[in-house]
């Protein structure tokens, strides 16, 4: 018997092929060696649980209690500006499949990676986070710092509705005019407990930004790597404006040119088908 998950998956990936043209885009990486050894979150100040208004399997728009598969949140208004491949933003979507994003909401839940989104994306762990198990904690934010977004994806579980295994990762988000401690960045992804990655979908996840165009910066080893949540388990990452490394290493010197295609896209038309310590 063929699993409805795969069904999905399959009818996700030939709309994706029939609809995504072909273009060349610019993509550099980030070396695993920036990643910083430390525990867990930045701050377990996580707030409030993000109520989905939109996205795509099991959704469940409107739920308080925030479980959802494929749902996102969203205009959440910043009381802030933020500014990402040279547009400014002050409203953010947060997606349920580890990343946020601008001027929509993304119910993708294949990592073809942050370059294969199809709005602006920052994805601190994008892959196909399912929160609908009793054992599973939600995705929470919070704004209490003026010009700062904490968004915490909090021992959350992973497609179909698994909650015997739990990763923990925040997100950091400050103002352009943020007045950032020395040693810190503009951006932060924190991770604590990271201990699931493929899911029924059998898929490998994404960490780094996109444009919503193919463009972006990634984390070596993303889409491509087993394992690679045990590579970012207990370790964070700060960037400055400009997507630049904030100490532990830099982005690798050359960019390459990708030629985006069919499959390089295939997370753009997906639908479908969750510790925490402080770190200071």
């Amino acid at each position: 018997m063929v699993k409805l998950g795969h069904l999905k998956y399959a009818a996700a990936l030939a709309v994706a092929l029939a609809a995504a043209p072909v273009a060349h885009a610019t993509v550099t990486t980030i070396p695993q060696s920036a990643l910083v050894s430390s525990s867990g979150y930045y701050t377990n100040s996580i707030g409030a649980v993000v109520v989905t208004t939109g996205g795509g399997n099991a959704s469940n728009v409107g739920d308080p209690s925030g479980r959802n598969d494929d749902g996102f949140s969203g205009p959440i208004a910043l009381g802030f500006n933020y500014t990402l491949f040279g547009t400014t933003y002050n409203t953010i979507f947060i997606n349920n499949n580890g990343n946020v994003s601008f001027g929509n909401g993304i119910s993708a839940f294949v990592p073809s990676g942050p370059t294969g989104a199809n709005q602006p994306v920052i994805s601190p762990w994008f892959d196909d986070v399912d929160t609908r198990g009793t054992a599973s904690g939600v995705v929470h934010y919070q704004l209490t710092t003026p010009g700062q977004l904490v968004v915490t994806w909090d021992n959350v579980g992973y497609f179909g509705a698994h909650d015997d295994k739990l990763d923990s990762f925040q997100l950091v988000l400050r103002s352009d005019s943020f007045n950032v401690p020395v040693g810190e960045g503009q951006i932060g992804f924190f991770y604590g407990n990271m201990p699931w990655e493929q899911t029924d979908t059998s898929q490998v996840a994404a960490v780094g930004f996109g444009d919503g165009g193919g463009n972006g910066e990634v984390l070596a080893g993303s889409s491509t790597q087993a394992n690679l949540n045990t590579v970012v388990a207990d370790h964070h990452i700060w960037f400055n404006q400009n997507l630049t490394v904030v100490g532990g290493g830099v982005p690798e010197p050359a960019s390459w040119a990708l030629m985006i295609g069919g499959f390089g896209l295939v997370g753009l038309a997906m639908r479908r088908r969750r510790t925490s310590v402080r770190f200071a």
